[in-house]
């Protein structure tokens, strides 16, 4: 994957040759079981196969497999061998200067002619290569714990994950022996339990893994540093660690999980002797607690083993005797093997299935590949013996303890040098750096050439060739003037040059905040990695910014958006990014300077029409309506589709009260260029507010209908847009019956609805629910905000909820002070005064509905002096009725 992946990006042709006799690519033996009772034994969010996109495995599993998988969820690994052959697919299939071919045998010999690898397949075919990448995944198990009359008998089964192995005879009856008691062992018990079997599991230490928390804690890390001690301090060290963490947090698991960062290193410093000892005194326990079972798959076990289903105990076989056919035992005429443990216990089986897992050290490979390489000296065993000897980027290391040809191995055969070297977010990261590695060595980047880069909208330089730029120019125009097809331009973009960072980047924040259709984490992550190799300083820090904007907490990047702006002020993707007009939400708490950053970056523009529609809008929110009409109309002079523009007048407009003129100029805009609007819906949306304040039902009603309503708006703007108007057409008594609510929410994503990612989102999925009488799904968006990493999520959405709840449910008493005390906090959500006015409005019903009149007579007193409504002193004059 990570090899189609460079491939792609940097636009080197490879051929690419995957030599496994497996029918399907990427199941091996771990994933290629069907039944799903064998869980994985890591939860959903760390089992991505890409180091940098943690989210993608857990979002392929909720499109492919579970819907409602969390981060927390233990898939089964039927599905994620399904998820690697799947995405290994779709690499090969996105890099078109990538050629895969699966070759459905083994390699038995490999050797090296001049530069290129000569591999001798099973079937006596010759392939050859330049480089080469042993990705072969644990050894066979040796069985050399077996008597030899069990390594004879057909009652044996040495490999449980061998194709059909637990099928057939084994499957319906007679009782069952395992050896080991390992998450082998645990997973053969499923699959062969049976109401009228009995499954015996012995090894050394008779113990099984431990079991993950329900609810995991958080790793805790040692409090002082293990480096450099020798084993004896070193497992003191962790003995009392993990007793602290005990006292401390109620349970040992997050102490080993705080070692997992520190394993390799420790490892690698021990000297052989030390290793060894590790083997032979501690290696049982450390696997036990280290590699735990799922919550699900330990309480199946338990609930065999109380059954005495299944059996676990200590012990060795010390021997094997083979009855004779169809003689009865204690276990019925299916045990036709008598085994005698070393504690002299004898038991009557059917069936005896190694369950001791891969063989140790290389010298007990049966591959002969293994045996090839040794014997040439392209390769050393490992420390101890176990797998290969390898250089820190896990380049094989040949019998002179040099670095020979380029070959490299990962996984299971780095153990020796690594120990912790099998689970998947340590694959992961080996596999990224080898394709790295093997690429630059076999197909260099060439030196950036010295001809003048092709420019951006604003005079930019971009790291990418002409044509993709004039495709990415298209792009950013539609953007600044807000447009659709921003995204698409993008998207062709990419496209066109993979490696090219700005284009992911945009695709990333228009999917992120827009509400485009974009797998945002997966743009985000192609952003990072084509900026690391091919991005220039301005590049770099964009791509930063994006990342702590979409990563990070509200507020996170806004510093380094900032200074990112004063170094690159005609960066138009940037200004975009930080002014909080319709495109994107602003940087937080910026209305104070928001003047000081348009005027400081005002000479590098010189007039343009996209930065005088940016000082417009802000010129509005600062109050100054005279100014901020001026620019605005100075603007759609030079470019009449800037969508900024149009948005700071309809705004100027509204909050001035002219809305009959309002009314009229925007309706004329979206007749004649509206339809290619990003936003049409939102400019649809001002229209309404117009409609509203003239307390005119009917002509709310029809824009509805006619610009409002599904399936005209859908996703992210029916949710902004269509919601925001019907509440506030109920709440102003412009909408008499039931709002069509459902039909809005059919269209918007159950994520967005539930896990908003922004506090602007939030906001507006929170009216939605309370639109909708949801009060236990606002609750739930409660809890989900008071959990989030942002302080707006905590601080202003989790009590918005509590209150609006009060609302649905029509605890006026409960519901008014709760919204009156979140009043000065909204601005923190974003979005402009005019959309967090919804808050306002329920706020306004709530104090009626109360009986507060005086506090409504004088908030709506205080609206009237920012503006003239005839909607407003109809209301004023029906509370002095009351």
């Amino acid at each position: 994957m990570h090899l189609c992946e460079i491939a792609r990006r940097r636009r080197t042709r490879l051929e690419l040759l995957l030599i496994d006799p497996a029918e399907r690519v990427g199941a091996g033996a771990a994933f290629a079981t069907q039944d799903d009772r064998h869980r994985l034994n890591v939860t959903a969010d760390k089992m991505s196969c890409y180091p940098d996109d943690a989210s993608h495995f857990l979002r392929w599993l909720t499109r492919h497999g579970d819907a409602k998988a969390t981060a927390a969820h233990f898939a089964a690994r039927g599905d994620y061998g399904a998820y690697l052959s799947d995405t290994l697919s779709d690499a090969s299939a996105r890099a078109r200067t990538v050629t895969l071919r699966h070759v459905r045998s083994r390699v038995t010999d490999c050797a090296w002619h001049g530069k290129q690898a000569v591999l001798r397949l099973a079937d006596g075919s010759v392939v050859r290569a330049d480089s080469a990448v042993l990705a072969t995944g644990p050894q066979a198990a040796s069985g050399s714990w077996a008597p030899e009359e069990l390594r004879n008998s057909a009652r044996f089964v040495p490999d449980a994950w061998a194709p059909g192995a637990l099928d057939g005879p084994l499957s319906s009856g007679g009782d069952v022996l395992l050896v080991g008691t390992g998450l082998t062992a645990v997973d053969v018990a499923l699959t062969l339990d049976r109401n009228d079997r009995a499954i015996h599991a012995v090894s050394r230490s008779g113990a099984l893994p431990a079991a993950h928390a329900v609810t995991p804690l958080p790793p805790v890390a040692p409090p002082g540093s293990l480096d450099g001690l020798p084993l004896s301090r070193l497992r003191r060290d962790v003995y009392r660690h993990v007793r602290r963490t005990l006292r401390c947090h109620g349970d040992w698991r997050p102490a080993l999980d705080g070692l997992r960062p520190l394993t390799a290193r420790l490892w690698s410093a021990l000297p052989d002797s030390e290793r060894a000892e590790f083997l032979t005194r501690d290696r049982s326990l450390w696997n036990s607690h280290r590699h735990r079972m799922a919550p699900a798959t330990a309480e199946a076990i338990a609930r065999l083993r109380e059954s005495q289903r299944l059996r676990v105990s200590a012990g060795q076989v010390a021997t094997v005797r083979s009855t004779e056919t169809g003689e009865a035992t204690d276990s019925g005429p299916g045990a036709l093997l008598s085994v005698t443990l070393d504690n002299g216990r004898t038991l009557q089986v059917g069936w005896v299935v190694d369950c001791t897992g891969p063989a140790a050290r290389l010298a007990e490979s049966t591959d002969p590949l293994d045996h090839s390489l040794l014997a040439s000296g392209l390769a050393a065993p490992g420390p101890l013996g176990i797998g290969y000897a390898t250089d820190p980027d896990g380049r094989l290391v040949g019998g002179d303890t040099v670095a020979g040809p380029p070959m490299w191995t990962l996984g299971a055969q780095r153990r020796g040098e690594l120990w912790e070297s099998t689970a998947i977010p340590e694959i992961r990261g080996q596999a990224a750096g080898i394709a790295k590695a093997l690429l630059d060595e076999a197909a260099p980047l060439p030196p950036a050439p010295q001809r003048r880069r092709p420019m951006d909208n604003l005079g930019e330089p971009l790291s990418t060739d002409p044509s993709t730029a004039a495709t990415y120019r298209i792009g950013l125009q539609r953007l600044m003037k807000v447009r659709s097809g921003a995204d698409r331009a993008f998207l062709q973009a990419v496209e066109l040059d993979p490696g090219f960072a700005l284009a992911h980047a945009a695709l990333a924040m228009l999917g992120h905040e827009g509400g485009a259709e974009v797998d945002v984490p997966r743009a985000l992550a192609d952003a990072q990695r084509a900026v690391r190799e091919r991005g220039d300083a301005r590049e770099r820090g964009l791509v930063d910014v994006i990342t702590r904007r979409i990563q990070g907490p509200a507020g996170d990047g806004d510093a380094a958006l900032l200074r990112h702006i004063g170094d690159h002020p005609r960066d138009a993707l940037a200004l975009s990014m930080a002014v909080p007009t319709i495109a994107f939400s602003g940087v937080t708490d910026l209305r104070d300077d928001a003047y000081e950053l348009v005027e400081r970056t005002a000479p590098a523009h010189a007039g343009h029409w996209f930065h005088t529609s940016l000082l417009a809008f802000i010129q509005q929110e600062l109050g100054a309506f005279d100014e901020a009409g001026a620019l605005a109309r100075r603007a759609l002079a030079s470019e009449a589709d800037s969508g900024h523009a149009v948005h700071a007048l309809a705004h100027v407009h509204y909050e001035c009260g002219d809305h009959q003129d309002g009314l009229r100029w925007l309706d004329s805009w979206i007749g004649d260029h509206g339809q290619g609007a990003t936003h049409g819906a939102h400019f649809a949306w001002h229209a309404a507010l117009h409609e509203l304040a003239l307390d005119d039902a009917t002509a709310v009603r029809r824009r509805w209908s006619v610009q409002l309503a599904p399936p005209q708006v859908r996703g992210i703007r029916a949710l902004v847009d269509s919601v925001s108007m019907l509440w506030r057409a109920q709440l102003t008594g412009q909408w008499t019956g039931a709002v069509p609510i459902d039909e809005v929410l059919s269209e918007v994503a159950a994520e967005t609805l539930e896990r908003p990612v922004t506090p602007f989102t939030a906001l507006h999925s929170v009216i939605a629910l309370t639109a909708a009488r949801e009060v236990c799904a606002l609750h739930r968006l409660g809890r989900y905000a008071a959990q989030h990493s942002d302080p707006v999520q905590r601080e202003v959405i989790h009590p918005l909820c509590e209150a609006m709840a009060a609302v649905a449910e029509e605890r006026w008493n409960d519901a008014a002070p709760a919204l009156q005390a979140l009043l000065p906090a909204l601005p923190r959500v974003g979005g402009s005064a005019a959309q967090r006015e919804v808050i306002e409005e329920t706020l306004l019903y709530a104090l009626a509905s109360a009986g507060r009149c005086t506090e409504a007579d004088r908030l709506l007193q205080e609206r009237l002096d920012r503006r003239s409504s005839p909607l407003d002193h109809r209301r004023l004059g029906h509370l002095a009725t009351i």
